[in-house]
């Protein structure tokens, strides 16, 4: 009767462990765009679909900063990752990481604000001014919006760095600084309290979105049953209403050519690196 127990027993452990073994764990990052419980209320339901579709574990792994973020994924930290256009071209050169979808029904922009009925109604305003930005390696909002406010219209500012883009536009309007750069997606979702009170007197060049990638070490099978699931999502209404708390409003397939063009924008000049 022991002996029978004592087989029965083992046969359970060995059975749950092999479970264990079958059960692919992937660690997912996402670009800190906004607070820790906001990007968790975001992306949870997402990847709670993409385990359900693939029979995959996916541990969303929080970074507190864009800068801990960039060194994270820099260092290869993340087998699939949401990052902006600049980090995937980072991403690619220091680790191989590689596009899988992306927004393809908008182009992303950075916008640059100010107070509504504030003393700062256009570029020429900001001489000598105080600017917001989420991180210095924010793409549109803080790397391309630099770049233009330099290299067009010559302004001289002074920058502040406040970690996310919903702190940028709280910056501007308590008057810690005189405009902020953000992006339309992230301005679009503030709640009407904030966005209806900001004016937006300057946006960037478009380029494409914020991809979703993948490191090489993720097998190709895998990493495609992944991009079928995040496809699929953009087929029903309840998916469709996922995607759209990123924002992402149409997804659809990415390459490393859609974000080639960003080369030509020499954004090293503004790059800082992570400490």
């Amino acid at each position: 009767m022991i002996r029978n127990l004592l087989t029965l027993l083992l046969m359970c452990v060995a059975g749950s462990l092999s479970a264990g073994q079958v059960q692919e764990v992937f660690k997912v990052g996402i670009v800190p765009q906004f607070e820790a419980r906001r990007l968790h209320q975001v992306w949870r339901p997402i990847l709670n679909h993409i385990e359900q579709q693939t029979g995959y574990r996916l541990e969303l792994v929080g970074s507190p900063t864009i800068p801990a973020f960039e060194a994270e994924f820099l260092e290869g930290k993340f087998d699939f990752a949401y990052m902006n256009p600049y980090h995937v071209m980072l991403g690619s050169d220091a680790q191989g990481y590689r596009p899988l979808v992306r927004d393809v029904g908008k182009t992303l922009y950075g916008v640059l604000v100010t107070r509504k009925g504030g003393p700062i109604h256009s570029v020429k305003d900001l001489q000598g001014k105080t600017l917001a930005f989420p991180a210095p390696n924010a793409l549109a909002a803080s790397l391309q919006m630099r770049q233009e406010l330099v290299d067009r219209f010559g302004t001289d500012f002074s920058a502040r760095y406040v970690k996310t883009h919903d702190s940028v536009y709280l910056n501007v309007l308590l008057g810690e600084a005189d405009a902020g750069g953000g992006v339309q997606k992230t301005l679009a979702s503030q709640p009407p309290q904030i966005r209806d009170n900001l004016s937006v007197i300057h946006t960037t060049k478009p380029v494409a979105p914020h991809p979703f990638s993948v490191h090489p070490r993720v097998p190709v099978e895998q990493a495609e049953r992944v991009r079928q699931a995040m496809l699929q999502l953009g087929k029903s209404e309840a998916g469709r209403a996922l995607m759209a708390k990123v924002p992402i409003s149409e997804i659809g397939k990415a390459s490393m050519a859609d974000y080639e063009p960003l080369r030509e924008l020499r954004l090293e000049r503004f790059y800082v690196k992570s400490k």
